[in-house]
């Protein structure tokens, strides 16, 4: 669980709402046409903007905001040098079965043991690096959308408010839910967009740039063992991805 991600979106949710209910009356707040327009407008405008498959998976993607995928670099540190150790004293067949933290070692590591050398190794595993990039940029891009579009719905309803309570000035019954309109999707297309969906495409880059690197650390690794590297050089190259406080813990 990402503890930053719940309490600042609870707190800014939160901060926005006491502001609102101030004033006493939290419900003047509440505009099912402004909702209308700025939730379900922009998310049909993102169905257009985007293929559905993407579309439909974003939402299992604002999950990961929150319960990401967690890298263990200290234990990839250590099982580098041991796999490295083993190999160097048994050989790369000694490698097989070894348990290792993920698919992604678990693949290149095989292909060490099949005898693949390492252009080979690192061609197959550079693809899949560049294919996940691909996967998170479209994710991310399904809600860069939003952060677009959400200002704009916003803007439309606002002109929609305007159209309406100038159209009805001789009614002034009418005026206030014009206005209301007006107002509410402006403030409600910012808060999708500011509150919402831009911290959270963000965050989505930031764990997968660590993804990246956690890749990255697993073909450093692959690389130096079928070079014959000693586990030590391995470990040594693998620290130095990581700022002085991070290698004085990896080195305790």
């Amino acid at each position: 669980m990402d503890i930053g991600s719940l309490v600042g979106i609870l707190g800014a949710l939160g901060l926005i709402g006491v502001a609102m209910a101030g004033g006493g009356d939290f419900g003047a707040f509440v505009d099912i046409p402004s909702v209308q327009i700025v939730f379900g407008g922009t998310a049909f405008a993102v169905m257009y903007a985007v293929p559905v498959p993407a579309f439909l998976s974003s939402f299992g993607v604002f999950a990961k905001a929150f319960m990401p995928v967690q890298f263990d670099h200290k234990a990839l540190v250590e099982r580098a040098g041991e796999l490295a150790a083993l190999a160097r004293k048994d050989g790369m067949m000694a490698l097989e079965g070894q348990e290792v933290p993920d698919r992604f070692f678990e693949k290149g590591l095989q292909m060490l043991v099949d005898g693949a050398d390492e252009s080979k190794i690192l061609t197959a595993l550079d693809i899949e690096i560049d294919q996940m990039k691909a996967r998170h940029a479209a994710n991310q891009g399904v809600w860069e959308s939003w952060v677009d579009l959400a200002p704009a719905m916003g803007m439309i309803g606002t002109l929609v408010g305007l159209v309406q309570m100038l159209g009805n000035m001789s009614d002034p019954k009418s005026i206030g839910p014009a206005m209301a309109v007006a107002l509410l999707t402006t403030m409600y297309g910012a808060m999708v967009a500011n509150v919402l969906c831009m911290p959270l495409v963000n965050k989505l880059k930031v764990y997968s740039d660590l993804e990246v690197q956690y890749r990255n650390m697993v073909v450093t690794t692959l690389r130096g063992i079928s070079r014959g590297e000693s586990p030590r050089n391995i470990q040594d190259e693998l620290q130095c991805q990581f700022d002085g406080k991070t290698q004085a813990s990896l080195d305790s």
